[in-house]
């Protein structure tokens, strides 16, 4: 008779499942998974801390589609791992959390003193899709099925397993080890829209006289950005974003109106008539979808496509709700339209998209004004800019920090889908560094660029050693002006708005532990064995980029910024004012008739 482990058996389901990797920290707890995920063909890669682990299972799952997988052991483990749960949860990214927990005699509930335990399913359950408990062998592949099938279902979120030990690690006698295959216990499927309801948005469309589309993070995990841009060139309708959702389509194209030039943005938003929103929930960061930002919806007919039931009109109201898949619903509106004869209609939107890209190209010559200033320490306009020079048009960009975040969103172009990353949705500090090792775990053909603040690099700096360790080549940019610079421009204005602008800023002694001490980033990546540059000149940038990409080694490029205009970010304004409430819907009273 065989023997096998709890661990054994989630291992084999995975792996049934397609997974390839695995993100975690050793430990004795689990030792019946992790030594069992070679021999069923996934990869073991090891971070530093827990919250890394969960930030590289999130961002490879959104560059691949596939399911990220990441572990943590039982009580300071678990405990780790908990930003990263709320940060990918939040940002909608499929994950698998699996944790190991004490022995089942010791749990649910309590005894009272037991060491590295706390309630782990409880905890995270508030910030997860689901989180659930496997305490006996018997239920291992039930409970195990259930997350798996909870990962695929709806919008993309954290699921939770825990297994206590010594249903992990205990060898139990089995007659056999039937393998049941994901296609019999969760839809496999993509979730097909009703044609009917196909054949009225591709009507709505065609009638337009000025159709837009609204694209969210459900097109890039549906990996629907090839259907998209054929909507999009078919009904040759201008493409809003929402922010996690910026990489849907090339921003050099015509039909793009990039989330940088907000005036674009506002305009087609604004202009619209017949609206598509698609794999989207219109958050705080798109207005919430109200005026003045939008047109009022007494005015814009708005269809919404999303695989959660639960979004379809949530935060603007909707014409024409439809539940289904972004590829599946675009394929089949590609068809429609195809059949549909709206010749007419074209002039007058081809003249629209002309206005949207000529007010786009203005606003970036005005931009590309602030890369006059050539000086040391450097424009922070320059870096995101020089990156996008030398690196290749499918290089992944991952964008942390707060105003290094604003500079380099602002800055940079998109090329190619699927190639730029960030926390939009939480705007989580640190999370730079695990997503670029993810994302080189997930394209390690592709070269991967981080650009950080020196703030944001201070949260997990030791994984420049995890990518030493595990021959992951990433390159990150950290450029240090030695402050919490959105916090120390925002109290700033607090305290004196008018000195500040007259001055460029306040006084040292009138901050309020707004300036860091130095770390020199350089020396660190190299006691860390990687590569290590301090530069201060656009010019020495360049140059070091280009070296450390021909190294292909990881490399940390310290670059130092002024301080003084790393402060004033561009669209910084913009990025406060989203977080007000928008005066939000008001019908148009019709005028009184003449002589009442």
């Amino acid at each position: 008779m065989a023997t096998t482990t709890g661990g054994e058996q989630i291992a084999r389901m995975l792996a049934a499942e397609g997974v390839e990797v695995v993100f975690g920290i050793i430990d004795g707890t689990y030792f019946g998974f992790y030594s069992r995920l070679a021999e069923n063909g996934i990869r073991f890669v090891t971070p530093r801390h827990e919250t890394s682990a969960v930030h590289m299972a999130g961002a490879y799952a959104r560059l691949t589609g596939r399911l990220g997988v990441a572990i943590a052991s039982n009580g300071p483990g678990a405990a780790n791992a908990l930003p990263g749960v709320a940060v990918e949860n939040g940002e909608g990214n499929r994950v698998l959390l699996i944790t190991s927990w004490r022995r089942s005699p010791l749990v649910g509930p309590d005894r009272g003193g037991t060491y590295q335990y706390f309630d782990q399913t409880a905890v995270t359950k508030p910030m997860t899709k689901w989180s659930g408990t496997v305490t006996g062998f018997d239920r291992v592949e039930e409970l195990a099925r259930r997350a798996l099938r909870i990962s695929w279902t709806g919008r993309p979120g954290v699921v939770h397993l825990s297994v206590s030990e010594n249903v992990m690690n205990g060898e139990v006698d089995v007659a056999d080890l039937p393998s049941v295959p994901p296609a019999r216990y969760r839809r496999t499927d993509r979730l097909a829209p009703d044609p009917g309801l196909v054949s009225r948005a591709a009507d709505l469309l065609a009638a337009a006289e000025a159709p837009t589309i609204h694209a969210g993070s459900g097109v890039l995990h549906s990996r629907a950005t090839a259907e998209l841009r054929a909507v999009a060139e078919i009904l040759r309708a201008p493409v809003t974003t929402s922010w996690a959702a910026r990489d849907v389509i090339d921003e050099r194209s015509d039909l793009s109106a990039p989330m940088q030039c907000t005036d674009v943005v506002n305009r087609a938003r604004t202009e619209a008539d017949v609206v598509l929103v698609i794999g989207s929930r219109l958050g705080e960061t798109d207005w919430w979808g109200k005026p003045p930002y939008w047109r009022s919806s007494f005015e814009q007919q708005m269809i919404q496509v999303d695989v959660d039931d639960e979004i379809l009109g949530l935060n603007k109201p909707v014409d024409l709700p439809i539940l289904a898949d972004a590829r599946e619903f675009l394929r089949m509106l590609v068809a429609e339209l195809e059949v549909r004869d709206f010749t007419d209609a074209i002039a007058d939107r081809e003249a629209l998209l002309i206005g949207y890209r000529d007010e786009r190209d203005a606003h970036r010559a005005i931009l590309d004004t602030a890369r006059l200033e050539v000086g040391s320490p450097m424009h922070s306009s320059h870096v995101a800019a020089i990156c996008r020079e030398v690196l290749e048009d499918d290089a992944v960009l991952v964008v942390d920090g707060g105003n290094t975040a604003v500079w380099a969103q602002t800055y940079h172009e998109v090329r190619v889908p699927h190639t730029l990353l960030s926390t939009y949705k939480f705007g989580m500090l640190g999370a730079g560094i695990p997503q670029a090792l993810g994302a080189k775990v997930a394209h390690p053909e592709r070269q991967v660029v981080c650009v950080t603040g020196d703030g944001a690099f201070g949260f997990h700096p030791q994984e420049i050693e995890t990518a030493v360790r595990e021959e992951l080549p990433i390159i990150v940019l950290v450029l240090s002006d030695r402050a919490w610079g959105m916090v120390k421009i925002t109290q700033e204005f607090t305290i004196d708005a008018e000195r500040t602008l007259r001055d460029g800023g306040l006084p040292p002694e009138e901050n309020i532990k707004t300036d860091l001490g130095e770390i020199q980033c350089d020396l660190l990546a190299q006691a860390m064995g990687a590569r290590g540059e301090r530069v201060s000149h656009p010019d020495d940038l360049r140059a070091a980029l280009l070296r450390a990409l021909d190294s292909n080694q990881p490399s940390v490029i310290h670059v130092d910024v002024d301080p003084k205009a790393h402060k004033f970010a561009p669209n910084l304004m913009v990025f406060k004012d989203m977080h007000q409430e928008p005066a939000g819907e008001q019908p148009r009273v019709p005028a009184p008739a003449a002589g009442a």
